[in-house]
Order: structure tokens, then sequence, then C-alpha cells
């Protein structure tokens, strides 16, 4: 669905979202070469191409399109991007630009009935896993065994509207870590301008705290499976918690049927911009996570797609058309 849309489109839909955050220039004295919202446009046409920093200012040579698309008179060394990159997504900027998407996406809108959280991996490496399996087996002199070598990676935690698939908050770090002390960390990135009412995720989130957090701190209702924990010796116990043990009694199957809209999500994001990250340290592997969430956005800004997760029948998917982003 992403891939349906022209890199000219996205880029200039990536330069105006930039204007709307980021200042001309980042210093008084900067060369004034190129602006901080057009460096920020490569960015985004940069993982939407899934291309490397020399890829997208190859591509940018070429295609003159793309460059009066962003407005650039000259195109800018790769080590230019490398460095906009780490000045331009940092996390209060970040922050700022997925608030700016999801009023894009959303409209007027305001209220989020239901959001879904959950968190996933991306490979710190560009090798398969079936070669890791293969070569880890050749090595011991044994048939390949169901797991991988490696340690650590990048792991991105998501909270997302399950009606239209925008990623409401995201948090990038590095796993494997428990995603039951991350949710804190997630809510404090939700997007100002939107109001959550319910969230629902998966047994990995089960914890007295979280739903007290969330009903209490937050005022959202929390619907996540009372799983947690080592089983009691008595199957018909209940948990000790108010919240945990109304998760247990009343646990509401209709929301938490809208949880697998975060799978997806997941499964979007891998399949249009990678599984892999490029970057070898782990701050440009989470520079590289933010930008994605951001691309995911912005793409889903530029069209009126009706999902499974939409209350719109399947038939109006004839009737699409483009939406522009708005000032």
């Amino acid at each position: 669905m992403v891939s349906s849309k022209s890199p000219r489109t996205v880029a200039a839909v990536a330069l105006r979202a930039g204007r709307r955050v980021f200042s001309q220039y980042s210093h008084l004295y900067s060369p004034h070469k190129f602006t901080q919202p057009q460096l920020f446009a490569c960015l985004v046409l940069k993982d939407f191409e899934k291309k490397d920093y020399r890829g997208v200012c190859q591509l940018l040579e070429d295609c003159a399109d793309l460059r009066e698309a962003i407005g650039l008179k000259t195109v800018p060394h790769y080590t230019t991007l490398q460095k906009a990159s780490r000045r331009l997504l940092k996390q209060q900027h970040v922050r700022r630009l997925v608030d700016d998407t999801v009023v894009c996406i959303r409209k007027r809108s305001r209220t989020i009935k239901y959001a879904a959280a959950d968190s996933s991996g991306f490979d710190a490496h560009h090798a398969s896993r079936y070669f890791i399996l293969r070569t880890a087996a050749y090595k011991k002199g044994k048939e390949p065994k169901k797991q991988t070598t490696y340690k650590h990676y990048g792991k991105l935690m998501l909270i997302v509207c399950t009606a239209t698939h925008a990623i409401l908050a995201a948090v990038a770090s590095r796993g494997p870590t428990p995603d039951v002390a991350e949710l804190k960390t997630v809510l404090g990135e939700l997007a100002p301008s939107q109001k959550l009412r319910h969230l629902v995720a998966d047994a990995g989130f089960d914890s007295a705290y979280n739903h007290t957090l969330l009903r209490e701190s937050y005022g959202i209702r929390s619907t996540i499976p009372p799983e947690a924990g080592r089983p009691p010796k008595d199957p018909a116990a209940l948990p000790t918690n108010k919240y945990r043990r109304l998760m247990k009694t009343r646990f509401n199957i209709k929301a938490y049927r809208k949880r697998p809209q975060v799978e997806t999500v997941i499964s979007m994001l891998k399949r249009n911009f990678g599984s892999s990250l490029r970057g070898r340290s782990h701050w440009s592997r989470c520079r590289d996570m933010y930008l994605r969430v951001l691309t995911h956005n912005i793409a889903l800004a530029l069209l009126w797609v009706f999902y499974r997760a939409a209350t719109s029948p399947f038939r109006s998917l004839s009737k699409t058309s483009y939406v522009p982003f708005r000032s």
C-alpha cells in the first residue's frame, strides 16, 4: 500500500511536515546551503526507497523531479545527511512530528476509542536467520537448532490507533528487554493532541502497576490478559489486585480482538521498509527506527485507505482519493 505512492509526493509532504517542526537553519552562522526541512525530506526519502545515505544521494543526483520537489539546487553530500539525522531525529523532534502526522491522518477527530501496544525487534545485520542457523550448525558439527546466536537487536515499542493504523507513540531501545517495564516510557510519548480511552495489550504487559498507571494516572481503560507470574496452586484462585481480578472475571473479549492491529502495523513497517537496520551503533539504530515510524505516518497521511480496522465497507475502496497534507 505504501509503495503505490510516488517518491516525489512523499518527499514533498515530508518537506511540509518538516517546515512545521524545524526552523530553517540550525544556527545563525550555518552555511545556509540546505534547510533543515529539506534534509528531513531527504531522510524520509531514504527510508521510503530503502536506500542508505550514499544511495539516496545518488537517487537525487539522477532524478531532477525529486530535487525539484524538495527544492534542492545541489545534492547534499551523504555525510551531510548522516550528521543531519543526529540533529533532527532527537526524541523531542520525533514526538512533535508524530503528533503532527497523527493530526493529519485523523483530521478533526481527537478521541481515540481503541489503541493497542506491542513491541518488535529489528535485526542488527542483514544476514538471514536461516543463514545464521546453518552456519551455527556447521561450526558445532550438529543439526541446526531453532535459536539465534546474536545477543542484541533494535527494539521498537509502539502504541497504535486500531482504526487508522497510525502510530501514536514510539520508543526505540535495545533488546531483548521485558515489555512490562517499558509501558510507562511509551505512554509518556503519546501524541498530546489525541485523547486515548482504551488500551489493549498482550500478557507481556500484565502487572498491577501497569493497570493502575493506565486507569488512575492516565484515565485509560486497560484490557490485558492476567497471565503473568507463576500460576497459583488453586486454579480457581483470583489475583489479589483489583484490576487484575477484574481481567480474570470480566475480561473484555470484544476490545481484545482489536489487539492484532498493532501486529499489522509492525508487519507494514518490516515489509515496506525492511526488517534489518543499517546503523552500526545503538543510537544510529534508534534513529533508523524513529525514521521508519515517521515515514510510515507520512505515507498514511497521504492516502484514504480502508483497512480491516476501519468501519467503512470494503466496496468503498474504489472511491479512494489522495488527500493533501494540510498545513
